[in-house]
Order: C-alpha cells, then structure tokens, then sequence
C-alpha cells in the first residue's frame, strides 16, 4: 500500500509535486526528475547562525543537519546551494517571523531578502511557514532533554529547523498547507 500526499501548494498558489514539477529555475524537467529531487530543505534564518533540516525522501520525517554558523551571504549560499545539490533538494523552506499577532516585522523583510537572493543564487523555488514559538520550543524540548547550556545555545537553531520542518510535514499530511501556508 503506498501513501499519498495531498498537493502542495507554492506561494503563487500553483500547485506543485515533490520530484520534478517542483524543481524550477536553473534545472529542466528532465535534469530534475534525473537527479532525484524531493527533498526539503528547513532553515531557520538568523544573523549568526542557521539551523537546518532536512526531510527524508517520503517527506514524513525531518532530520537535523549541522547549523550553519555564517560568514558572508556569498558563503552562505554556496554551502546552502551545495547541500541542495548533494540532498536532492525540491524547495527551501523558510521560517517566516511573524510577530504573535500575525503580523509582519522587520525580520521578515530581512527572510525575504535572503529567500531572494537564495532563490536567484540556487534556482529552487522558496516556501515559508509560520515559525512562531519554533525557537522557544526547541530550548524547551532541550533544556527539559538534560541538555547542557553550552550544549544548548548550539543546538537550538538545529532544533528550531526541525520543530519547523515537523510543523509542515504534519500539515502537509493533514491537508493543511494552502499557498505555503495552513
């Protein structure tokens, strides 16, 4: 018995599969269904660090890669443009920051800067989704882990990227995700 998900829906409303009608900009239709690509990519976006996530082949679970301590924009796409390419990468997703009340801060026009240039740099489409109390949760689920603090402050952006990952999934699985978002 195989699992279906329901669709995906990109940010302009279209819909979207994993694999190669995903896949667009800098592939064709072709290099992508070749090269595999049905992945997502997680980030959880900050000044100094990001944390990643990446999903597994099915996009039921997510796994937590790394943290990208970064360097320069330039630097940081590459390493983000090289794990698309060696994951199979269909999509980034990024944790969009909105204030609790649902509306848009300073930090989100700093998310959709990079998500521009990561766009452009990369040639893979960008979803966001909601990462509201991603971040406080991930410091929960590790202090209450026996995590230590200095172990902690390394590990939060890679546990936000998860948690982030997980809430998409989840929704994706449920139908909840219209226009990227629930």
């Amino acid at each position: 018995m195989r699992l279906q998900r329901p669709p995906l829906f990109n940010a302009r409303g279209s819909e979207c599969r994993f694999g190669a009608a995903t896949v667009r900009g800098r592939l064709s239709r072709g290099q992508a269904a070749a090269s595999g690509a049905h992945r997502i990519l997680a980030l959880d976006l900050g000044k100094k660090r990001i944390g990643l996530a990446l999903s597994d082949e099915l996009g039921f679970t997510a796994q937590g890669l790394p943290t990208l301590h970064r360097t320069t924009i330039r630097e940081d796409l590459r390493v983000l443009a090289k794990l698309a390419a060696e994951h199979g990468i269909a999509f980034f997703l990024l944790g969009n920051p909105l204030h609790m009340s649902g509306s848009e801060g300073r930090q989100v026009a700093y998310t959709k800067e990079f998500a521009g240039r990561l766009r452009e740099f990369t040639g893979l489409p960008i979803e966001f989704w909601d990462e509201r109390l991603t971040t406080a949760e991930a410091q929960r689920v590790l202090r209450e882990s026996g995590v230590s603090i200095d172990r902690r402050a390394g590990a939060v952006d890679r546990m936000a990227a998860v948690l982030l990952l997980n809430s998409y999934l989840d929704a994706l699985a449920t139908g909840n995700v219209i226009n990227g978002e629930r």
